[in-house]
């Protein structure tokens, strides 16, 4: 007789899993200055460590997507719990730049094989409107984990901790997931011809998931691109940097608690454009305030980022849904790897706006203030291409979909 499917356990455990993930996120981001002053590392040698949390998402997104009917979640959890437990004691044994790139690389697959796992599983344990819903709680637990690993580094930075001793805090939710899978029955997939990677391929070349995946590689590095460098780029703006973080991802939870009450109202592509619009405003806010007033960027900042990864996933599994657990783990993968491009990149742009800003001798109050400044003022390019970008997509799905009667919710979706 096979198990009977526990919705309420497997979520929960899909929840610590990303909850782990984020704390990989907050905290590296954290210890960031430390790294670079124990190891005598450079703006873009951080980068390149940074990229490789990025760079190890996607690998394992996308191998996790292609396997994912054979191998099966349970299975794509277990590497996840080995990934991870590796990357972080690896981290904390590192000896220099390269451990530090393997060790991170290892944190990054762990993390991709979470999304490669619990993407598809909620989507087929859910539907309709009460999909968004869970998908957006589920990812919920990314910016809550951030808000927890932030206030953690924070404290335990101010009191002295080692950034050793905090990589060892991100060890406790990697093993309660670990337990809570442990023995469940997974759901079978909501539609077999999802199961079919040939099918998976051929919808995967629709329109709609070729603009998709060109928007996801926008909408990432417009979330991960200014938090993962607060440490740096905000250092000297007049406030705390990982309370910035905190504040950010705190305003994202809730945000994306409340999310299927925003869809019912706005639909999913006015949430993308709202999200694009808020996003534009609270990067270009950074790059011109300081001291209190860059809180109130962050609230705009969280505003705008808060639905962009759930709702694109969301989107991805409503309207191709025969691109299956593949065409979800491509759609996050091409956001990492977006992502992991550009973290190098940044760290560039931070060295050589430092040299320009030298090289000028014109007397420049902060100099770091005003690197940091330069820095986010060419960040706030990618969510100000997102607004055409998604207005397009408004107007283009307005006149051509119709969307599918919920069954969760008995109602139908009217908002594009």
């Amino acid at each position: 007789m096979s198990k009977q499917v526990n919705s309420s356990a497997l979520f929960l455990g899909s929840c610590l899993a990303l909850i782990t993930t984020g704390l990989t996120f907050s905290i590296r981001a954290g210890i960031l200055p430390q790294l670079g002053q124990s190891f005598n590392l450079n703006a873009e040698q951080l980068g390149f460590i940074n990229s490789m949390w990025f760079l190890g998402f996607p690998i394992s997104m996308i191998l996790g997507g292609l396997f994912y009917y054979k191998v099966g979640p349970a299975n794509i959890m277990r590497i996840a719990f080995i990934s991870h437990t590796l990357g972080i004691i690896l981290t904390i044994f590192a000896t220099g730049y390269t451990s530090l790139l393997v060790s991170t690389l290892f944190i990054g697959f762990g993390n991709g094989c979470t999304e490669a796992a619990c993407n598809p599983l909620i989507a087929d344990l859910y539907s309709g409107k009460k999909m968004d819903k869970m998908l957006n709680r589920f990812h919920m637990w990314f910016p809550g984990g951030i808000v927890l690993g932030s206030l953690i580094s924070k404290f335990m930075t101010d009191f002295g901790a080692s950034w050793q001793t905090q990589m060892w805090v991100i060890m406790i939710p990697t093993i309660l997931y670990a337990i809570i899978f442990w023995g469940k029955a997974f759901p079978e997939p909501k539609q077999e011809a999802a199961a079919s990677i040939s099918n998976n391929f051929k919808a995967m070349f629709s329109p709609i998931f070729i603009f998709l995946f060109c928007c996801m590689a926008l909408t990432a590095i417009s979330e991960f691109g200014p938090q993962q460098w607060v440490g740096i780029i905000m250092a000297d703006s007049g406030a705390s940097p990982m309370l910035i973080l905190a504040l950010v991802t705190g305003v994202m939870a809730v945000g994306r608690f409340f999310a299927g009450s925003v869809i019912k109202v706005l639909g999913q592509t006015g949430v993308l454009l709202f999200s694009a619009v808020f996003a534009t405003i609270g990067v270009y806010l950074f790059s011109v305030v300081t001291g209190g007033m860059a809180y109130v960027a962050a609230i705009f900042f969280a505003i705008g980022v808060c639905y962009f990864w759930p709702t694109m996933i969301a989107t991805t599994a409503q309207r191709v849904p025969l691109s299956g657990a593949l065409g979800m783990s491509i759609i996050g993968g091409v956001g990492m790897f977006s992502t992991s491009i550009f973290q190098p990149i940044i760290g560039r742009w931070i060295d050589k706006s430092k040299e320009a800003v030298v090289a000028s001798e014109q007397a420049v109050e902060n100099i770091d203030l005003a690197v940091g400044q330069a820095t986010l003022a060419k960040l706030a390019i990618f969510p100000g291409i997102l607004i055409v970008l998604f207005l397009l997509f408004f107007f283009w799905q307005k006149r051509t979909y119709r969307p599918e009667v919920s069954v969760d919710d008995a109602t139908v979706e009217t908002a594009s």
